[in-house]
């Protein structure tokens, strides 16, 4: 009897056995392919209930040791109208500084659930982030995107963002701050981004850019990339941008402030080894850090180690990671690296497009006179379009994006207000 019992229980734990795994099989996210060689991925969805979650009980988290903490943006954010669909989208590219070498990069669309076959895109670039999984494709682990999606996509925008070269689904180094593939990235982004929408039967409504960090450098560079392609952009906004790398960089290295950065040996470490790689500057990264840290560089670089472990093992100021006869070199700028710098400007062009760059008077990273040279240039040439916009006395890095996302959606929309009348 007691052998009876225990074969009808292992008849029925695999019957059990069986439909879970069907059941999953059924629910497993399908890839799809766009008419193009774009391949999408549907990842899940963010409803009204987590948009609300992102700005309030995560962006305090996000906003904790910031001199202008949370209960400044307290109920600034709109109210979320939509589901948002999030679909990982995975594309073909090149890389301009490897002989257009053919690549794949990833990035994510993210469409609101609207009822509309029309709709305004927000292209994002995002900012420094030292996992390869924090970027807009793996939403969760961007606390950039989840606020970009809260206040655009949960309104009626579309939200688009590459995850750049070595990050994401990328098999490259991370191509940190690298002028021609971060352009290539976010240019054929876009292009994949509208191959996945014409797949849902959407279109693309007026186009619209924003960027922090990085993304806000990336956002300039990829903005006068645009124009020279001649696609037409309504309005584009940055957060914290270092458009001036050469200065920017010089800043960091031989004028040492007490608000510097505790990362900033992270970020000028991984751009060298970028730099190293992408613009095929060999040895520029022992000539740059000290020995006893070079290891630990590259492997903070190539993945291999977390931001605490290199944190825990490497001088908060720059000055100590770096070697003094490096730092001598950007006093005449004179050779290879900082000559490179001077091409990596992104703000000296006659821009046409309606611009706002926000900047923080506590910002850590960006200093208020590198984040407002668009204006004063842009209106040396004679198109005043350009507003350099402060996030406030207080506004530290972060929450002088946090600040910028709330703002710049009513200078968005009042562009689609204007193409409606």
């Amino acid at each position: 009897m007691k052998l009876k019992q225990q074969q009808l229980f292992m008849v029925m734990l695999a019957c059990t056995l069986l439909v879970c795994s069907i059941a999953m099989a059924q629910i497993k996210p399908e890839i799809k392919n766009a008419p193009t060689s774009v391949q999408y991925q549907y990842i899940g969805s963010f409803d009204p209930n987590k948009m609300d979650k992102i700005v309030n009980a995560e962006l305090e988290e996000f906003l904790t040791g910031s001199p202008m903490p949370f209960s400044n943006f307290k109920g600034k954010f709109a109210k979320a109208k939509y589901t948002v669909k999030l679909y990982k989208v995975i594309y073909k590219s090149v890389v301009p500084e490897m002989g257009n070498m053919p690549t794949r990069a990833s990035g994510l669309v993210a469409i609101p659930e609207t009822g509309l076959d029309s709709m305004p895109v927000v292209s994002y670039q995002h900012g420094t982030v030292f996992g390869k999984d924090q970027v807009p494709s793996v939403p969760e682990e961007s606390m950039e995107t989840k606020l970009m999606l809260a206040q655009f996509a949960a309104q009626g925008y579309i939200v688009i963002g590459a995850d750049y070269f070595g990050m994401g689904i990328s098999d490259l180094p991370n191509s940190y701050l690298i002028r021609g593939s971060s352009e290539q990235a976010a240019v054929d982004m876009l292009f994949a981004a509208k191959d996945v929408l014409a797949a849902q039967k959407i279109k693309s409504g007026p186009l619209f850019t924003h960027g922090w960090s990085q993304g806000g450098w990336t956002n300039m560079t990829f903005l006068r990339k645009l124009e020279s392609l001649n696609i037409p952009v309504a309005a584009a906004a940055t957060a914290s941008a270092p458009i001036d790398a050469f200065a920017t960089i010089n800043r960091w290295v031989n004028n040492y402030q007490p608000i510097d950065a505790v990362y900033l040996p992270g970020c000028a470490s991984n751009f060298l080894f970028a730099t190293e790689f992408y613009e095929k500057m060999p040895g520029l990264v022992a000539r740059a850090v000290r020995p006893e840290y070079y290891q630990l560089a590259r492997d903070f670089y190539e993945f291999k180690i977390d931001w605490t472990s290199f944190r825990k093992q490497t001088p908060a100021k720059l000055q100590d990671y770096l070697r003094p006869e490096f730092m001598a070199t950007g006093n005449l700028g004179m050779d290879a690296y900082w000559q490179m710098l001077e091409r990596y400007q992104a703000y000296r062009w006659r821009c046409k497009t309606p611009l706002i760059n926000y900047y923080g008077e506590k910002d850590e990273v960006v200093p208020i006179y590198i984040a407002t040279l668009a204006e004063g240039f842009h209106g040396l040439f004679g198109t005043n379009t350009t507003r350099a916009v402060s996030a406030g006395p207080d506004a530290d890095h972060r929450a002088t994006y946090v600040y910028s996302v709330i703002h710049v959606k009513s200078f968005f929309d009042s562009f689609l207000t204007k193409k409606n009348k």
